[in-house]
C-alpha cells in the first residue's frame, strides 16, 4: 500500500511539473507578443541600444579607439558595440521585467493570475523566456547593424562566440531576476518607469557603456564593479575587441572567471531576493 501511495504521489509530481513547464512554454509566446505590442517599451528596452549605438557610430565616425596588431584602426562602432550588447541585456532583463511586473500588480493582472489556474513558476518562465528571446532578438539586430552599417569585424574564432554566449546567457538570467526583485520597488505601475529607467541609465554611463570604463574616476570604477553591467560589458568586449583594448579594463585583464562569479553571486541574490519579496500582491494594497 505504501509503495503504491509513493508511486501515486510521484506520478502526480511529474504530472504537475510537466504541466508547469508546458504552460511556462505556452507563457512564453504570450510574454513576446505582449512586449512587442507596446510602443515606448519596444523603443526603451529593444531599440534603444540600437538607436545608441548609431548615435555612436556616427557621431565618432573620424575618431579612432586603437589599433589591432596588424594596424586596423578600432572605430567607434566597433569599440560601442560590446557595450551596447550588454546595455541591451540589462535593458531586456532588469528595467522591462521590472517596470512590466509592478505594472501588473497595479493593474489586477496578477491578482487575476494568482486566482487561475496558471502555476507561479509558469509564469515566471514565460518572464525569463521573453527576457530571453528578446535579448537574442536585440543581440542579432545589433550584430546585424555593426557588422553590414558600419563594417564591423565579428570574431572569427570559436572561442569568442563561446565567450559570448554565456556571458549573454548569464547576463539574460541574472537581469531578469533582478529586474523581478526590483519590481517590488515602485510603489505603483504609474511610479515604475520614473523609478526603475534612472537606475538602469545611471548604472550604464558608470560601467563602461557610454564612456571608456578606464576614463571614469578611480573610485567609480570601484564601485560600478558591485554590479552586474560592468562585468556583463567586460565579458561582451572580451569576446568582440581585440586583445590590445584588454589595457583599457581594470586590472589591464578581461578576468573571465570573476565576470562568471560575479554574475552568479548577483543571480543567488536576486533569487534570494525574489523569494523574499514577490507578491501576486502588493501588501499595501
Amino acid at each position: 500500500m505504501t509503495a503504491t501511495m509513493s508511486t501515486e504521489r510521484l506520478r502526480r509530481t511529474e504530472s504537475s511539473v510537466g504541466r508547469a513547464l508546458r504552460l511556462g512554454f505556452l507563457r512564453i509566446g504570450y510574454e513576446v507578443r505582449a512586449y512587442f505590442r507596446q510602443g515606448d517599451t519596444v523603443f526603451f528596452t529593444f531599440l534603444f541600444p540600437v538607436v545608441m549605438l548609431t548615435i555612436f557610430s556616427v557621431s565618432f565616425s573620424e575618431s579612432s579607439f586603437g589599433q589591432t596588431a596588424s594596424g586596423e584602426t578600432i572605430t567607434a562602432a566597433w569599440f560601442f558595440l560590446p557595450a551596447m550588447l550588454a546595455a541591451g541585456v540589462l535593458l531586456s532583463g532588469l528595467q522591462n521585467l521590472a517596470i512590466d511586473i509592478a505594472v501588473e500588480k497595479s493593474d489586477g493582472t496578477l491578482k487575476r493570475l494568482a486566482g487561475s489556474p496558471l502555476p507561479v513558476v509558469s509564469y515566471f518562465i514565460g518572464k525569463l523566456g521573453q527576457s530571453f528571446t528578446t535579448g537574442l532578438l536585440q543581440a542579432g539586430v545589433l550584430l546585424l547593424l555593426g557588422f553590414t552599417v558600419f563594417q564591423v569585424p565579428l570574431p572569427e574564432s570559436a572561442e569568442s562566440w563561446v565567450t559570448f554566449a554565456w556571458v549573454f546567457s548569464l547576463g539574460v538570467l541574472c537581469s531578469a531576476i533582478l529586474g523581478i526583485a526590483l519590481s517590488a520597488v515602485p510603489r505603483s505601475g504609474k511610479s515604475a518607469t520614473a523609478v526603475v529607467i534612472p537606475i538602469a541609465l545611471v548604472l550604464q554611463f558608470i560601467s563602461g557603456v557610454y564612456l571608456r570604463f578606464t576614463d571614469l574616476p578611480e573610485w567609480l570604477q570601484n564601485v560600478a564593479a558591485v554590479f552586474p553591467l560592468k562585468w556583463m560589458a567586460q565579458g561582451m568586449r572580451s569576446a568582440f575587441l581585440p586583445d590590445e583594448l584588454v589595457v583599457l579594463e581594470q586590472g589591464e585583464s578581461w578576468n573571465l572567471p570573476g565576470i562568471a562569479i560575479v554574475l552568479a553571486i548577483w543571480l543567488v541574490a536576486g533569487l534570494i531576493v525574489t523569494s523574499l519579496t514577490f507578491r501576486w500582491i502588493r501588501k499595501d494594497a
